[in-house]
């Protein structure tokens, strides 16, 4: 790891801070970024997410998709946690922190919608972050993507009956066009270039070679991000900072708990860490977009459904960087470190 990227979570901090500062100074350059969107999805943000990812899609090689095969307990870890266990640990914290726990602070009608948001979040597994979060362990970049790839075919058909369910509502619309456009941005179009990166470069030697210079620019699209979505959101967090922490409670005790489970299971067994960390990753981090997207159709811009899914942005770097450096820093105990 670089001497920038040793250093990533006080540039994230940084940011945080620079972000929330923009948009207090700034407003007018944060209203910009936050038109800029197409299906609900804001195209500053894709880009340097885009950035974040197509630096591992060199790394991709086709063939050796075919060893996932070989290697199928990574990929049953992550199916597990993020279908069968995770959208409804998460449907239970909410309603423990906000109908029993936080009941007292907390109007019934709000908790509701906190709790909304909150489902809506374990419901959708991480699609585009997790690549950044696998890099940063070193995990396989060839599993990741099946992985990922994997979980987004399962999203399309099972992300509505789940929240359905678990709202207890009929019907659900799911804005589809935001999660076909994601899932283009953040995987397709970067796989695309990755490949034909590696085809014009030719040798193992130039791809490394590649991958190594342009890697910094992951950490950079990163901190980029981080940065706008604070801009995008530092009003709220000013401004209601009590309730911020409130919904983060819930959040934070999932995200850890999933990550264990998922890194514990693989652990056990006996996964390679290069799989076994990634794996975990896509379970603990969210596809933020998407969940977002759902709570603003559902209930509106102002409601209490998307607030607590910009919170779950809001948390989820500076959990996802401590259990990076807790991944690193466990890889001595897994096989194939």
């Amino acid at each position: 790891m670089g001497g920038f990227e040793r250093w990533l979570s006080l540039w994230v901090a940084l940011a945080m801070i620079a972000g929330i500062g923009l948009g207090q100074l700034a407003p007018g350059v944060v209203t910009a970024i936050a038109g800029a969107e197409v299906a609900q999805i804001n195209l500053v943000v894709a880009v340097l997410i885009w950035a974040m990812v197509y630096p591992m899609m060199v790394g991709v090689d086709f063939g050796s998709v075919a060893g996932v095969a070989r290697q199928p307990r990574g990929l049953i870890v992550t199916l597990v946690v993020n279908w069968l266990i995770k959208p409804f640990t998460m449907a239970a914290l909410a309603v423990l922190f906000f109908e029993v726990v936080f009941a007292r602070f907390i109007a019934p009608e709000d908790a509701a919608q906190y709790i909304a948001g909150l489902i809506l979040l374990g419901a959708a597994p991480c699609t585009a972050m997790v690549f950044v979060w696998s890099q940063l362990t070193r995990g396989d970049e060839t599993y990741t993507l099946v992985q990922v790839s994997v979980n987004d075919l399962i999203m399309i058909v099972a992300f509505a009956p789940i929240v359905a369910l678990l709202l207890g509502v009929t019907e659900i619309e799911v804005p589809w066009e935001t999660l076909v456009l994601a899932t283009l941005l953040y995987v397709v179009l970067p796989l695309v270039a990755g490949l034909l990166t590696r085809r014009a470069l030719g040798s193992p030697a130039r791809i490394d070679a590649f991958t190594a210079r342009v890697k910094p620019a992951s950490v950079v699209g990163l901190v980029a991000t981080v940065a706008i979505l604070f801009g995008l959101q530092g009003s709220v967090i000013l401004e209601r900072p009590l309730t911020i922490v409130l919904i983060a409670v819930p959040i934070l005790i999932q995200s850890y708990a999933i990550f264990a489970l998922a890194y514990g299971a693989a652990w056990w067994l006996r996964v390679p860490h290069r799989i076994a960390a990634p794996c975990a990753m896509i379970g603990t981090s969210n596809f933020f977009e998407l969940a977002v997207a759902v709570a603003i159709s559902l209930f509106g811009l102002n409601s209490g459904a998307a607030l607590a899914t910009v919170v779950g942005v809001l948390v989820e770097v500076p959990v996802m960087l401590s259990l990076v450096a807790f991944a690193n820093r466990t890889r001595a105990r897994f096989p194939g470190a």
